[in-house]
């Protein structure tokens, strides 16, 4: 397995959000290792997108976005769910993130039903709180360096034969007229 190297997320925030899209998310417990196939995904800049976290500039929350892409950003919503992200942007931007918002189960998904409490294949890691609960990614996997083996990691998957679907980022209030929400179309 070919873990995606620091340099795949150096290009534009845009760009490695639709490319992120085929890709194999690792997630190793203990001995045991779960994967799914990135489905959807969104992207996230800086001073150009007033949705993005990073917008306003640099907080405790939001720091890891204007660090070393190849990262994980880890957030809490809602008081009780994390999302996923992966820090990437180009050198024309001090900060930028791609959102992991949907996965197919590919392996373990047993531990994903489990860890969800629930055995709907279909709905199992369709929206980003539900696949971080399904993986079990939490705030301590804030700041992970996602290129090296570790218990959380990106990697080659799937080449895309079906037409990548733009569309407007969901659940947000700014920027709606950005079509940074990128999904693998049907066949």
């Amino acid at each position: 397995m070919t873990i995606l190297p620091r340099t795949f997320y150096t290009k534009d925030t845009v760009t490695v959000a639709k490319n992120l899209l085929g890709k194999k998310i690792v997630r190793k417990i203990g001995r045991k290792e779960i994967s799914g196939i990135i489905v959807e995904t969104e992207a996230y800049r800086h001073k150009d997108d007033p949705a993005s976290h990073a917008f306003r500039n640099i907080t405790e929350r939001n720091k890891v976005m204007f660090g070393e892409v190849g990262k994980a950003y880890v957030y809490f919503t809602y008081g009780m769910h994390y999302c996923f992200n992966i820090v990437a942007r180009n050198s024309r931007f001090e900060a930028g993130a791609v959102l992991i918002r949907a996965i197919t189960p590919e392996k373990g998904i047993e531990i994903m039903e489990k860890n969800r409490g629930m055995k709907d294949s279909k709905r199992l890691t369709d929206g980003p709180a539900k696949l971080t609960q399904a993986l079990g990614i939490t705030k301590k996997h804030y700041g992970l360096d996602l290129t090296i083996n570790s218990e959380l990691f990106i990697a080659e998957g799937i080449k895309i034969s079906s037409k990548i679907i733009s569309s407007p980022r969901i659940g947000i209030k700014n920027a709606t007229d950005r079509l940074w929400n990128f999904k693998i179309g049907t066949r």
